[in-house]
């Protein structure tokens, strides 16, 4: 099944898309890869899940990605005695460690980590920033704060301090134990939340090792300071664009997407932009028009993959807004300027024989009219090289491994098959071609430009360029 676009689609599962004619019907609209949301489920649930994509990778013959989205420190308030108390604009409210329940002057805050950063001047964002609070004095288990947005308190509501480094590692007792069941199940990617600095991805680097590739999301202001150093570590970001925009200013929140974007597309890191991209087909069968340019301004960024989340999961349309999102990124990427905006954020080639290689290879595609670049890849390195450049034909990506196809099925315009190991170059380069004409991506007559690594299946060694016709 061939898509014709660059962009990939992800599709969150949950109580809409759980079914197994679900499932199919969703990758027949345009999903590539799957997020099952460990904040919510079971591991038997996210288990039969996995078994259903699997299937339907099969019947499709399309390696289709999927990723563990681990749920990180949650921060929220305890309970409320008599239930929703308000709390004024103006007023003096208390957090503290007492287990007492709350009530319109105090609420429990069973979190010590947050009174041990917390300084006069802090601000505390409850539920998702509906209530703001101050902080005007603290102590070892309490924090005294005036309110300077009011509003309704209920419940475990969350907690967000946008101006302080937490000391909490990103992965709580139940991430590690739901990753070393993700990673027992085969998965292969893993999402990372509660990213705030670098090291937070050694340490989640030394639990996974070679295992999984690590998606880093970017969702508080402590990483945008670290920005750099955490693409580095990191082997994908997402933007994950509704946390963010809680403890940043909304206004702020555009130019940091294309900034997030940018440093991704340089170091060739896969970027994924999430959160409210067609938030209004939870409920609605088409999006506004505010909400298709919102995807479509993401796609002339060149992203690498644009995600759904409760529009997929738990709206009423989910196989709606993938057909809907597809529809987009193939209108945009057939618009004149498409190619030209994103060549205008191309990164420049890195002084090694491998960069070396795989710029000639675009730029080579361009010269002799090529229909492809075809890769092949032992580790998916020489793949995501030909994807950072944005090449303006399609990448098709051939591996004998399968974990390293569903990889590649997050990363722009790359077709990831699975094909049996070869022993020999010639061997490989008959492959290309009947593997092109096979896929329809070349007839008799068309040229392939064709990137390797030599010896075969040695990682990182990009090293051979051939142009052959089919």
């Amino acid at each position: 099944m061939r898509r014709n676009r660059r962009t990939k689609i992800v599709a969150t599962l949950g109580p809409s898309s759980c079914s197994e004619g679900v499932i199919h019907r969703l990758v027949e609209a345009g999903a590539d890869v799957f997020r099952l949301n460990f904040s919510h489920g079971t591991h038997e649930s996210h288990a039969d899940l996995l078994r259903l994509i699997r299937a339907a990778e099969g019947h499709h013959r399309l390696p289709l990605g999927v990723f563990a989205d681990l749920q990180g420190p949650k921060l929220r308030l305890g309970t409320f005695l008599n239930g929703p108390v308000r709390v004024d604009t103006g007023a003096k409210f208390r957090l503290d460690l007492s287990v007492e329940p709350g009530d319109q002057l105090r609420a429990p805050l069973p979190h010590p980590e947050i009174f041990a950063v917390c300084e006069p001047g802090t601000t505390l964002l409850l539920d998702d920033g509906k209530v703001r609070l101050q902080v005007v004095a603290r102590g070892a288990d309490f924090a005294e704060t005036k309110v300077l947005v009011g509003g309704i308190l209920s419940d475990h509501k969350g907690v967000n301090l946008p101006d302080v480094m937490l000391g909490v590692s990103p992965l709580t007792a139940k991430d590690r134990d739901d990753l070393e069941f993700a990673l027992g199940l085969g998965i292969t990617i893993v999402a990372l939340s509660f990213v705030q600095r670098p090291e937070d991805l050694v340490e989640a680097r030394d639990l996974i090792g070679d295992r999984a590739m690590i998606i880093a999301k970017i969702e508080k202001p402590s990483a945008i300071e670290h920005l750099y150093k955490i693409v580095d570590q990191a082997d994908a970001i997402m933007v994950a664009r509704g946390d963010l925009g809680v403890e940043m200013p909304p206004e702020d929140v555009p130019a940091l997407q294309k900034r997030i974007i940018r440093a991704c597309r340089y170091a060739g890191r896969p970027v994924i932009v999430a959160t409210q991209m067609l938030e209004s087909m939870m409920v609605a069968p088409a999006p506004t028009r505010a909400e298709a340019s919102d995807v479509a301004s993401a796609v002339y960024e060149g992203v690498d993959a644009v995600m759904l989340s409760g529009e997929s999961a738990a709206g009423r349309y989910p196989i709606d807004a993938v057909s809907m999102m597809d529809r987009i990124i193939r209108r945009t990427e057939r618009d004149y300027p498409y190619q030209r905006i994103v060549d205008a954020d191309r990164a420049v080639p890195e002084t090694t024989t491998a960069d070396a290689i795989t710029a000639a290879a675009r730029q080579v595609a361009e010269t002799v009219a090529a229909q492809a670049i075809v890769t092949f890849t032992a580790s998916g390195s020489t793949t995501l090289r030909a994807s950072r450049e944005r090449p303006p034909v399609p990448i098709l990506a051939l591996t004998p491994h399968d974990r390293i196809a569903r990889k590649l099925a997050l990363t722009w315009g790359v077709h990831p098959i699975t094909v049996r190991r070869f022993e020999a170059f010639d061997e490989m380069i008959a492959r290309a071609v009947s593997v092109a004409k096979d896929e329809g991506f070349a007839k008799p007559g068309d040229r392939l430009v064709v990137t390797a690594g030599l010896p075969l299946e040695t990682p990182g060694t990009t090293n051979a360029l051939h142009i052959i016709t089919v």
